[in-house]
Order: structure tokens, then C-alpha cells, then sequence
């Protein structure tokens, strides 16, 4: 959450940046936060004048029974009693204040960075590099008409794993529901092979792999901004009020939760692959076509703990890495600049990767990398112990897909359509095994 000190001493910014975001009532949400957190200081104020009085009192209490002034002693006895009642009112009221306080931060989304450009929609998001042609700083989502040029008929990835046996939709259903779909034989070691392609070149990049826990309790979600703001979206085990992970970001990042680190030891650069789950609550029609949204998928995340002044750096570095992946895998692709509209709740400066489905005609989202600042690590209690001065301060999280499997499978399978069957991309056939995907068995 945005720190009070930013709040109250940079308001016209912090004003500004959720306007840029459009969040509703940005002027009068963060007047709210300056008030409660007035109302709470002052309380604060009047509970230390009263506690040094009853100081004061203490002390007399003892030099009066010392001289034999009984009679005054107990006086001076009554009075602390009235003003350890009005202390304690004062505290519960300070504890209340602070409580608000917490519970309307928690409400207030993250500001975007200066040149995250203006906007309402995803229609203004800026496409600022494409493996398809150069860009400029006109071209939007909205105005973007570039796209492969293939004229061969193409059939769409759900149509393509039925011929070839790769992913069966409808068991998925019988087994589960919509949104959880079976893979089958080379579809499945296709999965497996991106999985540990993603890893490998994750840990070549210096990220070290962790295996985290795919359900986490209320704080871990709280901590990372799915909660309060994404409750409905996740999966919610009532009993044990545990929730399973829309990603991994969320148990990766509380690894260090109250935690204080050595500025040496940054940045911090962990990867996971775990199953995902979202309940996508509110999705219908063609976007959920095969597997295009799903409720459980596969995922490799890379997470930065990183030092305010780098952060900036290490985003760039993991954009590289993820534009390098989509390389690797021969896919065409186009990297967005969201405008400050189409932003997450937590981000400060997000970038969107999309590759080209030719069978759909349509762009799909492969993965968002984002800077967080020091949003996240403020409701994590995340900081760095500085080397100049040892002072603590707040340490910068950011997190991206590296990446996200169901469309990539999608994009795969739609792009290397072949008379012969589907062409694995070279550097996933060491992985795999095979060349294509085909109905031959291997």
C-alpha cells in the first residue's frame, strides 16, 4: 500500500498518479487517509499528555506517603485511576484509528510511474517493440493493424488438439468443470518440455528455482494486494481459510515478509513453475475458447526483491528475459506499455507480452512484468538494511511471467500448422523429443 509519508507529503502527486490510474474519488480517498491519520495523532498526542501526568502523580504518590499525607495520597491515587480511565479510552480509540486507517490504505490502489502513458482502456495501451516491425510513440492497441502475413488457412488450437490427441477439453469437464482441461500424450510432454525450458533459462539468468506451496493462508494474499481486492477471483478453502494461488508471485514474494535484508544480498531473483488457479469469475463467449482463459494452468513466475535506486534496472533486465523466451520459441510477439487505466491494483509500471494467434486473428497475453516499487513491500513489512548508514528502508518487489503455458501452447500449436502435423520449435525438441506433433506414435 502507499506509504502515509508519500500521502502526506507528496499528495498533489499521489492525487494526480490515481487519476491517472482512474480510480474513482481519488481526491476525496486520499483526504480521508490524511484526516484518520490526523485524527489518529492527535489521539496519540493526548494519550502521552495524560500518561506523563499519571507520571507525575506516581512520583507525588510516593513523596506524600513518604511525609505522612495520607489523606492527599489517596487523592492523588484517585486522580491516577480517572486518568488511567481516560487512557485507556484514548488507546482504544488510537487502536481504532489506526485499524481505519489500515482498512482504507488497503482500498487505494498503487500510482503509476511518470511515463506510464495516459488512458482508460486497453485500447490505449502503447505497443512499444514488436518482432513484426519497428514502433513508434503513436502506435496503440487501438490504431495497431500489423500482423504475420500468412494467407494459409489455419485451424484454431482446440480443433488442432482433437485431430492430434493432445488436450481433451470435454474429459476435463467430466473430471472437474470447464476451464481445467486434460493433456494427453505429446501434448502433455509438450507441456512438461516448456516447463523445464522456462526453468533452465530462468536459472541460466541467475534466478534460483523455488518450489513454494501452491495454497496460502489470508496474510501471504493480503500481502501481496490479492486481498482485499481479487478475494472473489480466487479459489477459497473455507475450512482451513487457505486460498489457492493465482500465481506464483504470491507465495514466492512473502518468502520475505518481515523480513529485513543486506543491501548486498540484492537483488533477490527466485523462479517457480506451479500450477495457477482462478476462478475468472464473469469470463464468457469467444475469449475462453480452449485455452484461452482456464481456471487452472501452468505457469513459471520470476520474482525480484531488488534496492529502490536498481529496480528500475532489474525491470529491464526481465523484460529482456522474456522477450529472449518468445524468441527462442519462434512466436511473433509485440510488448504493450499499459496506460494507466488497463493497470493491475499493486503495479507501478506494467508491461504486457502478446503473441499472434493465426488461427484466431487475435492478439493473446503471455505474460505482464511488473514493478511494484515499494507498494507491495509496504504491506509485506519487506526492507533492506542499508551498507552507507544501516538504516532500514523499504525494498522495491517486482514479478513476471516467464512464462504463462496455455497460450503459448495455443500460439504453438496454431503458428506450425503443417500438412504433416504441428513443428515443435527447435529449441523445445531436446526437451521434447520429437519434431511434431502428430498422431505418430513416439
Amino acid at each position: 500500500m502507499l506509504t502515509l509519508k508519500l500521502i502526506t507529503e507528496e499528495t498533489d502527486k499521489v492525487i494526480r498518479g490515481l487519476e491517472k490510474k482512474c480510480f474513482p474519488g481519488a481526491k476525496e480517498a486520499v483526504e480521508k487517509a490524511i484526516n484518520i491519520d490526523k485524527e489518529r495523532r492527535e489521539t496519540q498526542q493526548k494519550l502521552d499528555a495524560i500518561l506523563a501526568e499519571s507520571k507525575k502523580y506516581a512520583t507525588q504518590i510516593g513523596q506524600l506517603m513518604k511525609s505522612g499525607q495520607k489523606d492527599a495520597a489517596e487523592a492523588a491515587k484517585a486522580e491516577v485511576a480517572k486518568l488511567k480511565e481516560t487512557a485507556a479510552e484514548l488507546q482504544q480509540k488510537f487502536n481504532e484509528a489506526g485499524e481505519a486507517l489500515n482498512r482504507h490504505l488497503c482500498t487505494i490502489p498503487n500510482i503509476p510511474y511518470e511515463n506510464v502513458p495516459e488512458g482508460k482502456s486497453a485500447e490505449n495501451n502503447r505497443v512499444v517493440k514488436s518482432s513484426l516491425r519497428e514502433c513508434t510513440e503513436t502506435d496503440t492497441v487501438g490504431n495497431w493493424t500489423t500482423v504475420p502475413e500468412n494467407t494459409e488457412a489455419k485451424l484454431p488450437h482446440w480443433e488442432l488438439a482433437k485431430k492430434y490427441d493432445l488436450i481433451d477439453f470435454d474429459l476435463g469437464v467430466k473430471i472437474t468443470g470447464a476451464g481445467f482441461p486434460v493433456y494427453k500424450g505429446k501434448g502433455a510432454r509438450l507441456q512438461r518440455a516448456l516447463i523445464n525450458f522456462f526453468l533452465d533459462e530462468a536459472r541460466k539468468s541467475g534466478y534460483t528455482e523455488i518450489m513454494p506451496p501452491t495454497v496460502v493462508n489470508a496474510a501471504s494474499g493480503y500481502g501481496t494486494g490479492q486481498l482485499p481486492d481479487k478475494e472473489g477471483q480466487m479459489y477459497h478453502c473455507e475450512v482451513d481459510d487457505l486460498y489457492l494461488i493465482p500465481t506464483a508471485e504470491v507465495p514466492v514474494t512473502n518468502i520475505y515478509r518481515d523480513v529485513i535484508l543486506d543491501e548486498k544480498d540484492l537483488p533477490i531473483k527466485n523462479c517457480a513453475y506451479t500450477e495457477c488457479f482462478r476462478r475468472e469469475a464473469g469470463s464468457y463467449g469467444k475469449d475462453v475458447r480452449g485455452l484461452n482463459r482456464l481456471h487452472e494452468f501452468s505457469k513459471v513466475e520470476i520474482v525480484r526483491i531488488d534496492t529502490p535506486e536498481h529496480s528500475k534496472e532489474s525491470h529491464k533486465e526481465m523484460l529482456e528475459h522474456v522477450e529472449g523466451l518468445l524468441k527462442k520459441l519462434e512466436l511473433p510477439y509485440r510488448i504493450l506499455l499499459l496506460c494507466g487505466g488497463d493497470q493491475s491494483f499493486t503495479s507501478s509500471i506494467c508491461y504486457d507480452f502478446e503473441v499472434y494467434s493465426e488461427a484466431q486473428k487475435r492478439w493473446l497475453e503471455v505474460s505482464s512484468v511488473s514493478n511494484f516499487d515499494n507498494y507491495q513491500a509496504n504491506r509485506l513489512k519487506c526492507r533492506y538494511r542499508r551498507s552507507s548508514d544501516k538504516k532500514t528502508t523499504l525494498c522495491h518487489t517486482l514479478n513476471g511471467s516467464a512464462l504463462a503455458l496455455p497460450r503459448i501452447v495455443a500460439a504453438i500449436i496454431e503458428n506450425n500448422q503443417t500438412s504433416e502435423g504441428i513443428r515443435v520449435p527447435k529449441a523445445l525438441v531436446p526437451y521434447c523429443g520429437f519434431e511434431m506433433l502428430d498422431n505418430k506414435m513416439d
